[in-house]
């Protein structure tokens, strides 16, 4: 694929908030950016999110012509995609949808156009099936917010043509996120996974009582939330075994490890536990402009973000 910026075309497709993210995304680094929703008012809520994100991506540095100006909007998705060398498509989480979007991008797409579905958890070997051209749709998961947070995970399906899975890995690259290849397709590929376990131990702990919702997130982003954010958990642990590394520490706390994971909470199977988990945020954020928190939130990740740039020597 030759290099991508202001003279050709990138497609998103579902201007929700994530497809809003990408959007202001791609157009800050230089793209002409066609958009398509078929929902009432979607153009307006879309400009209106690209100007808001705007700001902190001119602080993380816009591209040479990068402009909001190259944005247009069209209901008609076939509009959209035409000449469009790269669309990133971003519809429900609902298998028959998602099928009828993508054949209505395969539809008026050109030939050697990559598809990338931001689908959080579907399987992309049955969103791509049925498709004429299966071997060009890839995953391109992103995580929230887009126009922020570098990971795209990258996945081709049981018909995705290698050639196209390194193509989208390749994109991705040059427009300065950091992709990482799935190798074999799992439900919520692998961000989200790691999360879920997370959340399950968390939720766990809430309903029976050891700890509060709000003492769950400090104890996250006061502690291993702050290794996490500049190294992953395999180097954390690595780093954490002195010399002897990450053999050290799983010879030495392996067997403990072990114990604690027997004692791990399961994932609630009813909606019961909603009420608690939603009590206790709204008790956590007593005497908080939560709007204002996510606006701190988003200027301290485009330091740490714009930190870890200037420091090679991180993952």
């Amino acid at each position: 694929m030759a290099e991508l910026r202001s003279n050709q075309k990138i497609a998103v497709v579902g201007t929700g908030v994530i497809g809003a993210s990408w959007a202001a995304y791609f157009l800050a680094q230089g793209f002409t950016v066609a958009a398509s929703d078929p929902a009432e008012g979607a153009e307006g809520r879309l400009r209106e999110w690209v100007a808001g994100f705007w700001p902190a991506l001119e602080t993380l540095g816009l591209a040479e012509g990068a402009s909001r100006d190259n944005l247009s909007f069209s209901s008609d998705v076939a509009d959209a995609v035409a000449g469009a060398v790269f669309i990133q498509e971003n519809g429900p989480e609902r298998l028959e949808i998602k099928r009828a979007i993508l054949a209505g991008i395969e539809a008026a797409a050109q030939a050697d156009a990559i598809i990338a579905t931001s689908s959080s958890g579907l399987l992309i070997s049955e969103a791509q099936a049925g498709a004429k051209h299966p071997e060009r749709i890839v995953l391109g998961h992103p995580f929230n917010p887009p126009h922020l947070i570098p990971l795209v995970e990258v996945l081709g399906g049981a018909r995705t043509s290698e050639e196209n899975v390194q193509k989208a890995l390749d994109f991705y690259t040059r427009v300065g996120k950091r992709p990482i290849r799935i190798n074999k397709e799992v439900k919520g590929h692998v961000a989200n996974r790691l999360q879920v376990a997370l959340w399950r131990e968390a939720f766990s702990l809430v309903e029976n009582g050891v700890v509060s919702v709000a003492d769950i997130d400090t104890a996250i982003s006061q502690g291993p939330g702050l290794r996490w954010a500049l190294l992953g958990p395999f180097l954390n642990l690595h780093a954490s075994g002195g010399e002897g590394g990450i053999t050290h520490v799983l010879e030495h706390i392996g067997p403990a490890q072990r114990e604690w994971a027997r004692d791990l909470g399961e994932y609630p199977e009813t909606d019961d536990y909603i009420g608690l988990m939603a009590a206790g945020v709204d008790e956590e954020l007593q005497g908080y402009d939560f709007a204002e928190t996510l606006r701190t939130r988003d200027r301290l990740l485009i330091e740490l973000i714009g930190a870890k740039k200037q420091a090679p020597q991180l993952p």
